[in-house]
């Protein structure tokens, strides 16, 4: 799961230069030690060493600062994912992986295309997983980020309660600059509470295994409260009855399809007056495009805080199911 933030946050620096290994007797790195010890029964001699191999990198804290859903228009933000090439690289990965895929799906009542949509954002169906070692990022941003020292800390936490656990080697996991790991992206608090063995093998493989991505993918989705056979979102109009203002973008419903509708948001939907739902504008090329997300929107946006993220993966997924339908027809 991919990590934003708000562009424009100072970025503090330890060094001049691009790079530089993290010194564990700096004492807040030391303090950190020595919680991982007490609290979490950690091997000292072990962890030092894996963070002695750690390293701080400044490229990592710059991307941190410019997130492109905070830096980027919707008309400039969707291009970038709804391209033909990427909508049939998805239809290839859906065909390919149709049983499997499928099977997920009924079990946990999460729709293909949405599951197809966040791998495609994501990671382009694999294509695109970073090429930051998740032990450097997290290092990097839990000891030289203040702005957000206590989150990335906890990942880091996470990421070496995760090796200890899987008996993985630290300096071998790579993703995102923000310390998302594998095809789904997941976060190191993520994996250990949400990734899933969809195989029977006993590996819960978020890199290799796409049985393992799809039903870790689907199962997030069900923990925070997807609604099988629910709508997601539909575009909207403001008819001449509508008085504003047009509320900023939020990540919650917090009003119905009835009071949406009595305002004089003119939109169609299958589900029942007291839903609920929330006006979305987005900055598109020929203008404002309104949209009202229900409950399913949000949850998406429990994956990666951003309604641009949200209605990226929706659209994709959407595209993707349209070319399979096409083909088949």
């Amino acid at each position: 799961m991919i990590i934003r933030f708000l562009a424009g946050i100072a970025i503090f620096l330890v060094t001049a230069s691009t790079c530089l290994a993290v010194d564990i007797h700096r004492s807040d790195v030391a303090a950190f030690i020595d919680s991982m010890v007490s609290e979490h029964d950690y091997d000292r001699t072990e962890l030092e060493r894996i963070l002695g191999a750690a390293e701080t990198k400044q490229p990592i804290l710059d991307k941190i600062a410019n997130p492109a859903e905070k830096t980027l228009t919707w008309a400039e933000y969707r291009p970038i994912f709804m391209t033909r090439e990427r909508v049939q690289a998805g239809a290839t990965f859906w065909r390919e992986n149709c049983a499997m895929l499928d099977r997920i799906s009924a079990e946990t009542g999460v729709p293909v295309e949405i599951i197809v949509g966040i791998i495609g954002v994501e990671t382009y169906f694999g294509r695109i997983t970073g090429g930051n070692r998740v032990l450097d990022a997290l290092a990097t941003l839990a000891f030289d980020y203040p702005p957000r020292e206590e989150f990335f800390r906890g990942e880091l936490v996470a990421f070496l309660l995760l090796v200890r656990e899987e008996q993985m080697q630290a300096t071998d996991a790579v993703g995102s600059y923000a310390g998302a790991m594998g095809r789904p992206q997941f976060m190191p608090s993520s994996y250990r509470a949400y990734a899933v063995d969809a195989t029977g093998d006993g590996k819960r493989d978020i890199w290799n295994d796409w049985a393992d991505v799809a039903g870790s993918i689907a199962n997030y989705f069900v923990a925070h409260g997807w609604s099988a056979g629910k709508e997601v979102t539909t575009q909207a109009t403001l008819s001449s009855r509508f008085k504003g203002p047009v509320p900023d973008n939020q990540l919650r419903a917090d009003v119905t399809v009835r009071s949406l509708s009595d305002a004089g948001v003119v939109f169609a939907t299958g589900l029942a007056n007291d839903s609920k739902g929330q006006l979305l504008t987005y900055a598109g090329s020929d203008g404002p495009e309104y949209w009202v997300g229900f409950h399913n929107f949000f949850v998406i946006t429990r994956y990666n805080h951003s309604v641009m993220y949200a209605l990226a993966v929706y659209q994709l997924g959407q595209e993707i199911a349209g070319e399979i339908a096409r083909d088949d027809s």
